[in-house]
């Protein structure tokens, strides 16, 4: 089962290209949303990218953005757009599961703050897409129904933890996705499957809605086809909500209207220290964006960041102590599973033993061991420190350069089943990625040409914080030179 190098989803019409038919009437949304179920229906039962799909919701939305247009209204920058959800975001009525047993059946009594400012902007939300299991993981194969697969190549996998985003995106069958980032959960999927992902500014988009693992790391971001479908999805989602504490008060520049600006005399740092390591196609991928840059204005200088090495140990670590906090409201009481015991302590105990996969149960106690009394200090304070450690070293790296380039995977897509007994293996599939969300900086991964095997590379570009128009110009510029994907994958 191995598709064509090129992929079913490149040649589709973009969400911007959709959107202005569906606005011009020249298009019904109605038209737009049966062409993707069926696409769906047609694929998606040997990639499973969907735990399910919300056929009714999604035509009774369309069918408003028709009758919006009817009455001479402007639905929205993205009127009729279909747009694939990650299952972590809670969506009123309809199951959200998280890729997890715990949360099987359970229905959210509101919506995320993502998915009403979709809403508000005409896209249609088509269905909830599959995951590893409370976002983690780095394959899509800790999920509770079944991992998903490439549509580039069958035998491979999507990447992690937002696969199924990626691989809805990738295979066509939505324009744009919506993923978290914790750790590279929508960069490293999206360099995998051969389509955009970015991680915005943390604070940027709202988290209300969004089912925590890691609450200081996690943060939503676009899946897209191109930078611009990217952009303009990004600038749907961004700015202040009320509802969530952490989201930054200032209100947030618009990127699509600065994405053609170019490059010419912005400072572009190749990182050595987030390419050393990586495959050979790997490294020569990104080092022929470099290039690409210079040829369009920017000056190109390779510069190192040590610092980056230690985000790995330091995230891992994090990451397990906020995600055990947060999961600990999973007791079979409130809400979702629930296996019954003699006591309550005996039900709370086989709920989360029959709820929880085994990764996630990893986490969990790998974190709670590092909060522990008389471990805090040896290893979550620790860990906190180096935090800051890489963000002072992100602070010096901007005082010379403007935008960091690197790798966002270390090779290209692995087989299903390859790493899946070696955790440490997997993790190391983050190890590019990780930076960003300990500094809370944004980042994007842009598709640039096929590795030797002929699968996709991605390319990422890092940005300090709040300058994502930036960050969306550079990426634009990479994207208008990347080497088609089926072009190389012939000559592999």
């Amino acid at each position: 089962m191995t598709p064509p190098a090129s992929g079913p989803g490149l040649g589709a019409t973009t969400a911007l290209e959709t959107a202005a038919a569906v606005r011009a009437g020249e298009r019904s949304a109605r038209q737009v949303v049966e062409e993707a179920l069926a696409a769906v229906t047609a694929r998606d039962g040997e990639l499973n990218a969907f735990l399910s799909i919300g056929a009714d919701r999604a035509r009774a939305q369309a069918e408003a953005v028709d009758a919006a247009v009817a009455a001479g209204d402007d639905p929205g920058p993205l009127a009729g757009v279909p747009v694939a959800l990650k299952d972590n975001l809670c969506t009123r009525g309809w199951d959200t599961t998280c890729g997890s047993r715990i949360l099987e059946g359970w229905r959210p009594p509101y919506d995320a703050t993502v998915v009403v400012r979709l809403r508000d902007a005409g896209a249609v939300a088509l269905g909830k897409t599959n995951m590893d299991e409370f976002a983690m993981g780095s394959s899509t194969e800790n999920s509770a129904f079944g991992p998903t697969r490439n549509p580039r190549h069958g035998g491979k996998v999507p990447g992690g933890s937002s696969g199924g985003s990626a691989a809805a995106v990738a295979a066509g069958f939505t324009p744009l996705g919506l993923g978290s980032d914790t750790g590279g959960s929508i960069r490293q999927p999206a360099a995998l499957c051969g389509v955009v992902g970015m991680k915005p500014t943390y604070g940027r988009v709202s988290r209300y809605g969004l089912v925590a693992f890691a609450s200081s790391l996690d943060q939503i971001g676009p899946f897209a086809a191109t930078v611009e479908d990217a952009a303009v999805l990004f600038d749907v989602l961004a700015g202040h909500d009320p509802l969530d504490s952490t989201s930054l008060p200032t209100p947030a520049e618009p990127v699509l209207a600065r994405l053609h600006e170019g490059v010419a005399g912005v400072r572009v740092g190749l990182c050595r220290d987030l390419v050393d390591g990586c495959a050979p196609d790997v490294v020569a991928r990104v080092r022929e964006a470099a290039d690409a840059l210079a040829a369009a204005g920017a000056l190109v200088e390779e510069i190192s960041v040590p610092e980056f090495g230690f985000g790995l140990s330091a995230y891992y670590l994090i990451a397990p102590a906020e995600a055990s906090s947060n999961l600990a409201r999973y007791d079979g009481v409130r809400y979702g599973l629930r296996v019954e015991g003699e006591d309550a302590a005996a039900m709370n105990a086989a709920t989360r033993t029959a709820g929880f996969g085994p990764e996630v149960k990893r986490r969990i106690m790998l974190g709670t061991y590092a909060l522990s009394a008389g471990y805090y200090d040896a290893y979550y304070a620790q860990a906190q420190r180096v935090r800051t450690l890489v963000m002072q070293a992100f602070a010096r790296a901007y005082e010379s350069v403007d935008i960091l380039l690197g790798a966002t995977a270390p090779t290209t897509a692995f087989d299903i089943g390859a790493k899946v007994d070696d955790p440490m293996a997997m993790y190391v599939n983050d190890v590019c990625t990780i930076p960003s969300n300990l500094s809370g900086h944004p980042a994007v991964s842009v598709p640039f040409g096929a590795g030797d095997d002929g699968l996709p590379v991605g390319v990422q570009v890092l940005a300090p914080a709040l300058d994502e128009a930036l960050l969306f110009r550079v990426a634009r510029v990479v994207e208008a030179h990347a080497p088609a994907l089926a072009e190389r994958a012939a000559r592999s």
